[in-house]
């Protein structure tokens, strides 16, 4: 029997390529903007979905890169929302169902920027660092039922990068800060997903993995 996933946030991206590189070998259950979901304002169809749910993905994003005093409160609310508040919404509707499963995966996204410390990302290593400390926590609570692990990518060149990825000296700056001397590209970040999601990771929970070219080390 294929294993029932949800991805909230599967458009394009990163989280197209993880529905992609699922879909030969499960039902893909995805939920975005684009297919008239709101995390923030819609509850999800739980009459859609199986009463078994064996992995989710929560993929919603937000780049706001602005000198501290240049943000308003309403940017870091917006960050905290689409990023923190959006994900427990959707685990706390989907944790009846993942109980259900044999082997449950959650996989959660951060940035490297919350452990890295960079300028202007004051708003989203907020936001993102609640993820962490979320991961850490369910990883706990959960176990040894339920895994919960994040991915924190460093700069990768999907569609809501576009405005640093399309401007050529950001970009070249950017992508020598990296040992790898390259940036991410969307299928880095899926296989890690999707490494996450499968048995192959079954020892692992409450990790936040840096896929992110050795920035977080440099």
């Amino acid at each position: 029997m294929k294993p029932n996933i949800v991805i909230i946030g599967g458009s394009y991206g990163i989280s197209k390529k993880i529905a992609e590189g699922l879909e030969p070998t499960a039902e893909v259950f995805t939920f975005s903007r684009s297919k008239s979901f709101d995390v923030l304002n819609d509850q999800l169809p739980l009459n859609d979905l199986p009463d078994v749910i064996d992995g989710v993905v929560y993929a919603p994003g937000t780049i706001k890169l602005k000198p501290f005093q240049s943000l308003k409160i309403e940017d870091f609310e917006d960050d905290f929302k689409v990023n923190a508040l959006g994900a427990v919404k959707v685990l706390q509707a989907l944790y009846p169902r993942l109980k259900n499963s044999q082997s449950p995966s959650v996989v959660l996204f951060s940035t490297v920027a919350v452990q890295k410390g960079m300028p202007y990302h004051a708003s989203i290593s907020m936001a993102k660092g609640a993820i962490e400390g979320l991961v850490r926590s369910l990883a706990i609570e959960w176990a040894p039922k339920i895994r919960v692990n994040a991915i924190a990518p460093s700069l990768t060149d999907t569609p809501l990068a576009a405005k640093i990825t399309g401007n050529a000296k950001a970009l070249e700056v950017t992508t020598e800060k990296h040992p790898l001397k390259r940036i991410g590209r969307d299928t880095d970040i899926a296989e890690m997903a999707l490494f996450l999601l499968s048995s192959k990771s079954s020892w692992i929970t409450g990790q936040v993995l840096s896929v992110d070219g050795g920035l977080s080390i440099a």
